[in-house]
């Protein structure tokens, strides 16, 4: 299962761009929806006006990535009248969706962890069992605890340890990943103009057509294929 993070932006864009995010995020939704892609979207920068986003970044999950996101990563073209600025001589708007970098996710080994057995204990500290069979387990690398009191069984709770472990573990880094979201969106500021890799037209959010060579495409999908046969 693949997992990458895609970020649509305005840029340095007024208002009428911060629009056109909105807009894009709800074709893209729908796109990603339609492919049976599993999303999340983790955070969202409003707009000055009302019903428009400077941002949103979105987590996709899918056996295959690449070739759908050819279709969108790039710069994406409104053509249409300001609804902020009717008498607005720019006709022209543009976004990007870009992906933004992470780091592989840190998975939890046997070996580092180190579990405790304890007593369970009930309401007011009491022991409701007189067996150590409660685990404590620390992941030593980034000191992450939990305590797991679910089974009478020290062997079943160790199980539900790492697995607890490895939730708490995963959630930390994304909070990491939140937090490093803005400066990468930072480094996206600037937006090319040319060559978009989608065009959408009008007051009512209408797609272009846009003929390709789908010579990307092709090149995506070999590169998938190959992968694939490597491992």
């Amino acid at each position: 299962m693949k997992t990458k993070i895609i970020q649509i932006t305005s840029g340095r864009g007024p208002a009428e761009c911060c629009w056109v995010v909105a807009q894009v995020l709800k074709h893209f939704l729908e796109a990603v929806k339609h492919h049976g892609i599993a999303y999340k979207i983790l955070q969202r920068e409003k707009g000055i006006e009302n019903m428009t986003l400077q941002s949103v970044t979105i987590q996709l999950q899918a056996k295959t990535l690449d070739v759908f996101l050819s279709d969108w990563i790039g710069t994406i073209k409104w053509i249409g009248v300001s609804k902020f600025r009717p008498q607005h001589k720019r006709k022209n708007w543009f976004i990007a969706l870009n992906e933004i970098e992470r780091k592989q996710d840190l998975q939890i080994h046997e070996k580092d962890i180190t579990y405790q057995a304890t007593r369970s204990c009930g309401p007011g500290g009491q022991h409701v069992n007189k067996v150590s069979s409660a685990i404590r387990a620390t992941h030593v690398p980034t000191k992450t605890q939990v305590l797991v009191m679910d089974s009478r069984s020290q062997h079943q709770n160790k199980k539900i340890a790492k697995i607890r472990l490895q939730e708490k573990v995963s959630d930390i880094q994304l909070e990491v990943l939140k937090s490093n979201i803005k400066t990468q969106w930072e480094n996206h500021l600037n937006i090319e103009r040319g060559n978009p890799i989608q065009v959408f037209r009008g007051s009512d959010f209408k797609k272009n057509t846009i003929v390709k060579t789908f010579k990307k495409q092709r090149n995506t999908l070999k590169n998938e294929l190959r992968n694939q046969l490597n491992h």
